[in-house]
């Protein structure tokens, strides 16, 4: 063993203290006054349609880009700089001070709120399937996927649909991980998998894309435990932005209460089931539950 001088030990111990200081570390989140006076806030969408994307001129779309457009708004933000990653990574991002906000509708759910800070919900959402056209598997349910081998689910990566089709029985090797919903028509057609689990909004404009795909007819709502599965999703904000969250929840409250509010989710395909659910439950009870 190497014996360590006082001049080796000093010079360790500085090398060690700049190598601390030049490491990447997470930024503090931004408060509304810092976001006003900086002028634009950074909003991650993850290219899910209808929920949050990009359209060809980069400007964000779907329900959760089209509410919080008027929002921020209010709230004095004047310019709004979009981002598209990865779902799996939109947590991340906000863990490390990447964006200020993600307006993806992210499910809002107990793991997620011990990570970061989730808005009071903005939209209510339940399941469905894509599956080849004339659905020649005969796939009408999620727990189809636990009970039958020859059958695998495509999901994306960091959904709430892994945790459902998991809590269901579902073993791993029957899923088959993709990074974007886009991903989902290819993996079915060239028998990758056999489905794809996803929203029920989500399958359904996958739907539209090719007509060699469907939404599964006579499908079984999920059950986990006796409750039926539905979603709540909401805008989420870094660990630390409390008051740039509960700024946006005071103007998101007053909004839902709007016929814009209503106008837009009926837009991008949410019922009138869906809409109403949206005031089911508040985000202190959704990321208590168990």
């Amino acid at each position: 063993m190497e014996r360590t001088t006082p001049s080796t030990a000093g010079g360790l111990g500085i090398a060690l203290l700049t190598t601390l200081l030049t490491l990447p570390t997470a930024s503090a989140a931004a408060t509304l006054e810092e976001l006003r006076e900086r002028g634009h806030i950074r909003v991650a969408v993850a290219d899910e349609v209808p929920y949050g994307y990009l359209d060809a001129e980069e400007e964000g779309r779907g329900a959760g880009p089209e509410v919080a457009r008027p929002l921020l708004e209010q709230l004095g933000i004047e310019r709004i700089e979009w981002q598209v990653v990865d779902f799996e990574d939109l947590i991340p991002g906000l863990e490390e001070g990447e964006f200020d906000m993600a307006a993806a509708e992210m499910a809002i759910r107990p793991e997620r709120c011990s990570r970061v800070l989730f808005s009071e919900p903005n939209t209510s959402y339940g399941e469905g399937l894509l599956v080849q056209a004339a659905n020649p598997h005969e796939i009408h349910a999620y727990d189809h996927f636990a009970a039958r081998e020859d059958i695998r689910a495509a999901v994306l990566a960091g959904a709430t649909q892994v945790d459902i089709l998991r809590a269901m029985g579902v073993p791993k090797d029957r899923l088959v991980m993709i990074d974007t919903n886009a991903q989902a028509v290819d993996k079915i057609l060239d028998g990758d998998a056999e489905a794809y689990a996803g929203t029920g909004l989500t399958v359904s404009q996958l739907a539209e894309q090719d007509a060699r795909v469907e939404v599964a007819q006579n499908f079984i709502d999920p059950e986990v435990e006796g409750e039926l599965v539905r979603s709540w999703g909401g805008f989420a904000f870094p660990p630390g932005a409390e008051s740039l969250r509960d700024a946006f929840n005071e103007v998101l409250l007053d909004y839902r209460n709007t016929a814009a509010w209503e106008e837009t989710l009926n837009g991008y395909g949410f019922t009138q089931d869906d809409i109403l659910n949206a005031f089911r439950f508040d985000t202190e009870w959704l990321c208590g539950r168990q």
